[in-house]
């Protein structure tokens, strides 16, 4: 749908992506999610939905992709700064994880969100390996498993392990991101 742009749309869109992660955090699955529960979650009706969205579907992809650009530029970062700041933008993408912990535990049930934070993370790795300050150092441990091994820790930590700080987790999931 296309209309003029302006902070009126821009508002009504941010009312329906909050009504949406609100009802995702509830714990309802997208298939239950009507568009009349949405609506009327967002205190709008449904022709002012439609205005803006084809289906919840189209909603969906919309949030998912503003939530995965933001943490995309925020891993990004990480890969352009030296060994000596690393840490620290490390940390300060663990704070914001935490600080979007309800959003991201409620979108990480759609796989593409997953994939997408895999990838992220993958790129990091194979980046940091080519910074890596020793040539010819022999990679021990795939990628793919690193990668993996780091979504876990950070997926278990927002579920489960709120009790260790952010600088805590930087500090195991550091190593495991340079080789």
């Amino acid at each position: 749908m296309t209309f003029k742009e302006g902070s009126r749309p821009i508002r009504t869109q941010e009312m329906l992506k909050e009504a949406l992660l609100t009802l995702l955090q509830e714990g309802h699955l997208l298939h239950q999610i009507s568009i009349q529960k949405l609506t009327k979650r967002a205190n709008l009706n449904r022709t002012t939905f439609y205005l803006h969205y084809q289906n919840i579907n189209e909603l969906k992809e919309h949030l998912v992709s503003d939530i995965l650009q933001v943490l995309t530029d925020k891993t990004e970062n990480l890969t352009s700064i030296f060994d000596r700041n690393r840490k620290e933008h490390l940390i300060q993408l663990l704070d914001y994880l935490l600080d979007q912990r309800s959003y991201i535990l409620a979108l990480v049930q759609f796989e593409q969100v997953e994939k997408h934070l895999l990838l992220l993370m993958k790129d990091l790795i194979v980046t940091r390996r080519n910074q890596s300050k020793i040539s010819g150092r022999k990679i021990i441990v795939d990628t793919d498993i690193k990668a993996a091994s780091i979504i876990g820790v950070i997926i278990w930590w927002l579920k489960d392990g709120l009790y260790l700080d952010s600088a805590y987790i930087a500090e195991q999931i550091n190593p495991m991101n340079q080789s």
